[in-house]
């Protein structure tokens, strides 16, 4: 995923292999909202919705997908308090609530959302224990790493501890146009019982298996495919 994600995009895109599709990124409570439409107004596109229409706006667009397709849908979702995220979970076509710990615009890291919640580790770790102990569906966390000031391994570490079912990895290597691998294997052999999923530069199959060799059990393609097109199939790993 990057920028916005909705079942349009997410309906040309399944073809080409993928298993699961993410919505979003969603502002599910009145900070991130309100951090949301700052942002817009400065000319990036962000979803706009009060928090209290988001139920009823996820619901429709995840039924989209499930009418269509069998696959698994995910909602990525920016907030504050848990309790958005868990409203969410408790709807029937959504099979997993994502925790956004990855989000770098300044507007959602002042609310203390987004990659902030990186440098507050316990936070991050209560939050999410929160969310897995009330959730309805499975749940991911999406984290940056190597974030300045930020133990990626340390903070999965504590993600996997605190029971969610994915650790959604962008293995960002700053100043290197592509992923940090390395970074990669060490969350993987950091991490007991959550499934790696990793993401950054996976631009064509080879990527996409170097990332799985690293340790990730699956691949997530963002940037590659903001045309709504892909130029190989994950099918063919």
């Amino acid at each position: 995923m990057a920028g916005i994600s909705d079942a349009e995009f997410c309906l040309k895109l399944i073809p080409y292999g993928f298993d699961m599709v993410t919505l979003g990124g969603y502002n599910a409570d009145m900070e991130t909202c309100r951090a949301g439409r700052l942002i817009i107004g400065r000319g990036r596109p962000e979803f706009d919705f009060d928090f209290n229409e988001l139920p009823a706006v996820v619901a429709e667009e995840a039924s989209k997908i499930k009418d269509r397709f069998d696959v698994r849908v995910s909602v990525n979702l920016r907030a504050t308090e848990p309790e958005g995220i868990i409203e969410i979970s408790r709807l029937d076509p959504v099979d997993v609530v994502e925790i956004n710990a990855h989000c770098r615009q300044p507007e959602i890291t002042r609310t203390g959302a987004g990659q902030a919640m990186l440098l507050e580790p316990e936070f991050l770790g209560d939050f999410t224990r929160e969310v897995v102990r009330k959730a309805a569906s499975e749940v991911s966390v999406k984290i940056r790493g190597n974030v300045p000031e930020a133990d990626t391994v340390l903070i999965s570490e504590i993600l996997d501890q605190e029971g969610c079912s994915y650790i959604h990895l962008d293995a960002m290597k700053p100043g290197v146009d592509r992923a940090d691998l390395e970074l990669v294997s060490r969350v993987s052999g950091a991490v007991r019982r959550a499934r790696i999923i990793g993401n950054n530069s996976i631009r064509d199959l080879r990527s996409a298996r170097a990332m799985l060799d690293a340790g990730a059990d699956g691949v997530s393609v963002a940037r590659a495919a903001l045309s709504g097109r892909l130029s190989f199939s994950l099918s063919k790993l």
